[in-house]
């Protein structure tokens, strides 16, 4: 008789066609938020070119966009809990609409600053909003987990194509087309919208609080840009200041969200086994995302390729990443999510053993498939990381949930170039000292010694021997910089399969019904109910 309601009660908490439709006007969105964080690389050229903008104003053409997405997200995650979330979603759509065509015929760097800024606020509605409907409208775990999967799949897919897409509009059309690429899609989610995405949103979650508001993004903001700043600058007491204050209002953010009867952020969350082990986790292997940016210089900088050979070299890379996005929720329904969490991060630490062998003449062949090794172990993680947010958090608190999960990314991975970005550096630096030819210009030398397309800079203009000698050091030091990032992530991967098997042991296989469960009350039928902490 139990297994009987069992499966009533499954089949009704089954999505139809109408669910899976609108799954698919969410992932389109997520598709091109992660387009535009990469479509600006090819294009800013030619904006500079046409619009006159200086270097620090096409600095702040591609960074202003991530800076306001990463701000704004806790912000809009909450805020559709409780203005609802649909609602939020379209209102963020409408935004991004009009955004993009200022975008597209800004006539000064002003213009185009203040239009991607909006983007950015635009997009931080979009990400937290659709995985909360996803969280609505999939109820049965294991269609939610495969609808997560695919919502992923879109938001990872972006980041291919983004250079793609990119490359191919800016051959037949002007710089503009890069953003009007996002009207139709937006326009399809305003129009099919309200007739396919439910709407939620918590009666009794209380009014926004502007203090908080104002204190996280007063916290993110100067946070981001202190540690992008430490990443292309290096240690200096500017961007050290501003990570200071970031994580001085920090700490009153954290204050105020404990006093409040309805804070902005759920703290307590934090207290759920799989929220907090996966919001580590996902912090933890976004950290190394940084690897992407030595197998790119690598590619360009150590073997001399175009941009366009290194990005097909790495496209098998992000491939396996898709794959491992997608099909991890299906293997998960198989075998516990730590079990899968942990070989996967076994698979990720041997690639980054074998980006550790690329050497300055070594076969591409080790790097392409340390680097698919490293992109396949690592899948698992944030795939499941967003199931098990969703799962865990209460269902009025899935907005806030999947928000934190996404900022805690953004910050991992700007930390992450910080950090693995000084390492590589600092280990350069040491390494090419001894390559660099006695009697150079001052000013040579120290652009030899900063940065190996400094390095190779200074060999062009130097006679063939002494050229040859620079160029060879510079790269040689590079590459060793770049295995002991490799080292670094290998390592961070490995630590983080302890966090996984102590914190997510008890969590069964996605869809498992327990025997005898913990938890009778669990809404949503989640394994997660079986978790004793």
């Amino acid at each position: 008789m139990a297994r009987m309601e069992d499966a009533m009660n499954r089949d009704t908490m089954l999505a139809g066609l109408r669910e899976w439709i609108g799954l698919a006007v969410l992932a389109l969105p997520a598709l091109l938020v992660s387009i535009d964080l990469s479509v600006m690389i090819l294009a800013l050229p030619h904006i500079g070119a046409d619009l006159g903008a200086d270097s620090a104003e096409q600095l702040w053409m591609i960074d202003i966009y991530g800076f306001m997405l990463s701000g704004f997200l806790i912000t809009m995650g909450t805020l559709g809990d409780r203005i609802g979330r649909r609602k939020l979603l379209l209102i963020g759509g409408a935004a991004f609409v009009a955004a993009s065509i200022a975008a597209a015929f800004s006539r000064s760097p002003e213009m185009l600053i203040a239009a991607r800024a909006v983007l950015g606020i635009a997009g931080a509605t979009l990400s937290p909003s659709s995985l909360a409907l996803i969280g609505n409208m999939f109820r049965e775990p294991k269609q939610r987990s495969l609808a997560i999967g695919i919502w992923l799949v879109c938001s990872m897919g972006g980041m291919v194509l983004g250079p793609v897409v990119g490359g191919i509009l800016l051959a037949h059309f002007w710089w503009g087309s890069i953003f009007l690429l996002g009207v139709p899609v937006m326009l399809m989610l305003l129009i099919a919208g309200p007739l396919l995405l439910p709407e939620f949103r918590h009666a009794e979650s209380g009014r926004l609080d502007p203090a908080s508001v104002l204190l996280s993004l007063g916290a993110i903001l100067p946070l981001i840009y202190g540690l992008k700043q430490i990443a292309k600058q290096g240690l200096e007491i500017a961007p050290l200041l501003c990570i200071a204050a970031g994580l001085a209002l920090g700490a009153l953010f954290v204050s105020r969200q404990r006093r409040l009867t309805s804070p902005l952020l759920d703290l307590r969350m934090l207290s759920i086994p799989g929220f907090s082990a996966a919001l580590g986790g996902m912090f933890g292997t976004t950290l190394t995302g940084a690897t992407m940016l030595f197998v790119a210089q690598y590619l360009q900088f150590v073997r001399g390729m175009s941009p366009l050979e290194s990005g097909l070299y790495m496209i098998p890379g992000v491939i396996g990443s898709m794959v491992g996005m997608f099909f991890s929720p299906l293997i998960a329904r198989r075998i516990r999510p730590a079990r899968l969490i942990g070989a996967g991060l076994l698979v990720s630490a041997a690639g980054c053993l074998l980006l550790a062998q690329a050497g300055v003449a070594s076969g591409l062949a080790i790097l392409v498939i340390g680097y698919i090794l490293f992109n396949l172990g690592a899948a698992p993680l944030p795939s499941l990381s967003n199931v098990l947010v969703i799962g865990a958090a209460p269902p009025e608190k899935a907005g806030s949930a999947a928000s934190m999960l996404q900022t805690s990314g953004e910050f991992a991975f700007a930390l992450g170039i910080a950090v693995l970005g000084s390492v590589g550096t600092v280990i350069y630096r040491g390494q090419v000292a001894n390559a660099i030819p006695s009697g150079l210009p001052t000013a040579a030398a120290h652009a030899s010694r900063d940065s190996l397309p400094g390095a190779i800079a200074v060999a062009e203009g130097l006679p063939d021997q002494l050229g040859t000698a620079l160029l060879s050091g510079a790269r040689e030091a590079f590459t060793v910089g770049m295995h002991a990032v490799a080292a670094v992530c290998g390592a961070v991967m490995l630590s983080i399969i302890f966090l996984v098997a102590t914190r997510l042991r008890h969590v069964r296989p996605i869809g498992e019904t327990p025997s005898a469960p913990a938890n009778p009350a669990s809404a949503t039928g989640s394994s997660l109910a079986e978790e004793t902490g």
